[in-house]
């Protein structure tokens, strides 16, 4: 799917009537000052992507992938979503929700990747999601690769008579992050409409699908705002590769240009003890945007990401005439599985 011409003073366009795709996605999605906790930083200009309104089972960043992901399963005739995520995974609430949408079933791996929970943690949050739309589940120990656990899963259903597709965790493949190829399309048409030149995007990153999204469709449309991505479960040089090589793959989808190692930028300065355990930059973070802006975060993504964002303006990192746009990537439902320990810390 080849960029269209672009115009002497435009952005390219990514052409994607090549590639099979759902509506799901409320969008464009607003870009939003966050003026009360740009001036409680004493920071830059601070604004926000709210990708938490995507609008399907409370919105977050899985819908744009899963626009393209659900119109590859329809286009190959599944009758049913096969993924995986941790317990409390938002993309499995989205997947969940999606396969409702179009009259498919759909199976989910669990994976018990966050120690120290209580039972409560099993079925609160995006779990009692999980089950309001009618998606079974099965519940693992860790392990290094809950997709070929997944994986399997689906072979096994196919045994069963079943047509399964199967989505990889977080929908990161370079199907899914077409969805935030668009994304970036987005971002710098919202831009140029408004005549906001923004100078960084800031964003959680995890499973790699948006931020290699991103990067790949602003290399596509010819936009030069450089996406910091905050880990959210691994240091930086593997969170690097991953994001590097997703991009790559998406770009190809694009017939676009290569991607310089340069344009991938990892922090992973708070991850704190680990995937889905907040840290204390992660509990102020929540209580700051909530507080200053009335913004929901979540513990696992956006409130690392926006931990982030906060740690950068503290370091003097941007400039004071900057605007920063950071992406919300949702995720406010699980939340509620988290809710004792950050009642606790705000006691």
């Amino acid at each position: 799917m080849a960029l269209a011409e672009p115009d002497a003073d435009q952005f390219s366009e990514i052409d994607f009537s090549g590639f099979s795709r759902v509506p799901l996605c409320h969008s464009p999605t607003p870009i939003e000052p966050m003026s009360r906790l740009s001036e409680h930083l004493g920071g830059p200009n601070l604004y926000i992507k709210r990708d938490d309104c995507t609008g399907l089972a409370s919105g977050g960043n899985k819908t744009r992938k899963l626009e393209f992901l659900v119109g590859e399963a329809l286009a190959e005739n599944a009758d049913m979503l096969v993924t995986q995520g941790a317990v409390q995974s938002n993309h499995v609430r989205q997947t969940s929700a999606a396969a409702c949408r179009f009259g498919l079933k759909c199976h989910a791996v669990l994976e018990r990747r966050v120690p120290g929970r209580d039972q409560l943690y099993e079925s609160n949050g995006n779990v009692f999601l999980d089950s309001l739309f009618g998606a079974t589940f099965e519940f693992h120990a860790a392990g290094p690769d809950m997709n070929a656990v997944a994986a399997a899963a689906a072979d096994r259903l196919r045994k069963d008579g079943h047509r399964p597709y199967f989505i990889p965790g977080g929908g990161s493949n370079a199907t899914g992050a077409l969805g935030y190829a668009s994304c970036a399309q987005e971002i710098a048409g919202q831009s140029a409409g408004a005549g906001l030149d923004f100078q960084w995007l800031v964003t959680a990153t995890g499973s790699a699908g948006t931020q290699a999204g991103l990067v790949a469709g602003l290399t596509a449309v010819g936009c030069d705002i450089p996406v910091m991505g905050i880990s959210v479960r691994q240091p930086r040089e593997p969170q690097v590769s991953s994001v590097r090589k997703l991009a790559g793959l998406t770009l190809a989808k694009l017939q676009g240009p290569a991607i310089p190692a340069s344009k991938i930028l990892v922090d992973d300065g708070y991850v704190g003890e680990g995937y889905g355990i907040p840290a204390a930059s992660t509990i102020e973070a929540i209580t700051l945007a909530a507080r200053m802006e009335g913004i929901l975060l979540d513990p696992v993504y956006s409130g690392k990401g926006m931990a982030g964002l906060i740690g950068l303006v503290r370091q003097n990192f941007f400039k004071a005439s900057d605007n920063v746009l950071f992406l919300h990537t949702g995720g406010m439902s699980a939340l509620f599985a988290y809710a004792p320990q950050i009642v606790e810390a705000l006691s």
